[in-house]
Order: structure tokens, then sequence, then C-alpha cells
């Protein structure tokens, strides 16, 4: 189930770095590469298209999870200040291989999540939040939203190309 021409956010501005132009972002990826390589992101404020930025290169802050970079054009603390705040995206084209396993978390939004215990359908998938593990946030037919670990033991199968989620969830998980 690709998904063309969306934007995905990897990370936010969040403080100038020194004087010549560098920024902090705070990650929202699993892919330090997106940090560290250089070529084209986009930078977004609330409410505005993207805008195209050249990430010129990168580094991640020994023993933190923050990214300094330095972008084109973005050469001195003035300019870095004007950036704090806005979210630095990639177009879901350009998405890093996974193993065996793993996945976007746009693929996982929208699929229908079903039961292995009778194939029933009992909502759907629509966000995933990492508050120290992954939670898949489903959005019951019932309409109560339950949050459901992302572990192999409650979510055995996903079917991209069918569109859906097996759960074998414990007693009492969705009754929460």
């Amino acid at each position: 189930m690709y998904k063309e021409n969306i934007w995905l956010i990897i990370g936010e501005i969040v403080a100038p770095q020194g004087l010549r132009g560098e920024v902090r972002i705070n990650p929202s990826s699993d892919f330090p590469e997106r940090f560290l390589k250089s070529g084209q992101r986009w930078l977004q404020s609330k409410d505005e298209e993207p805008q195209k930025v050249e990430l010129l290169s990168g580094r991640q802050i020994p023993g933190k999870s923050i990214y300094v970079v330095s972008f084109l054009g973005i050469d001195d603390r003035a300019k870095a200040e004007l950036l704090v705040g806005k979210k630095v995206l990639v177009n879901s084209n350009q998405r890093p291989k996974l193993q065996e396993g793993e996945f976007h978390l746009l693929d996982l939004v929208g699929l229908k999540v079903k039961q292995v215990s009778d194939g029933l359908e009992i909502g759907e998938i629509v966000d995933l939040t990492s508050p120290g593990n992954d939670l898949l946030e489903v959005q019951l037919t019932s309409g109560k939203k339950v949050l459901i670990p992302f572990v192999k033991e409650i979510v055995p199968k996903i079917d991209l190309l069918e569109g859906w989620a097996i759960i074998s969830p414990p007693p009492g998980l969705l009754d929460l």
C-alpha cells in the first residue's frame, strides 16, 4: 500500500546552534541518515506549503537524540532563529527500505483491525505513538479509541496488500 506525494514529518527545528546558522532538530524518525546525509528536505510552518531546502551536513549530539544540521543559505544565527518551530519533511517516495517485520507509520494508518479469535473486524488503526514502546492507536467500531502494544505477541500479522492487521489482545485490553 504505497502512498505517493504525502509529506512525512521527520523532525522539528527546536533551536539555533552557535553563530553560523546551524539548527537543532528533534527527530521523529528512526532513520539517522535523514539528518546526516546531504540532499533535499522541506520545511513547513503551520498552514504553509512546504518549502524546499538543501541540507548540507548534519551530526548527532553525543548522548542525545538531537541532530545539528546546516542548510544552504542559512549562514548566521538570525536566519537560524527564523526556522525554530518549523517541521522538517520528506516526501513519502523517499522512505528508506525496511527489514521484514518493519513498517512505516504511513502504511499502518488506515489498516482494518481483526481479532485472531473470530476474524471479525473491530476497528481501524488511526495512529502510532512511541512513548517508550510503539503503541497502535485503534478506533474501535464502537467509537472508543484504545492503545495496543505493537509487539509480535499481540499483533502477530500485518497484511499491507489486503489492508488489515490481525491482533490477539490479552483479556481486558480492549475493555480499557
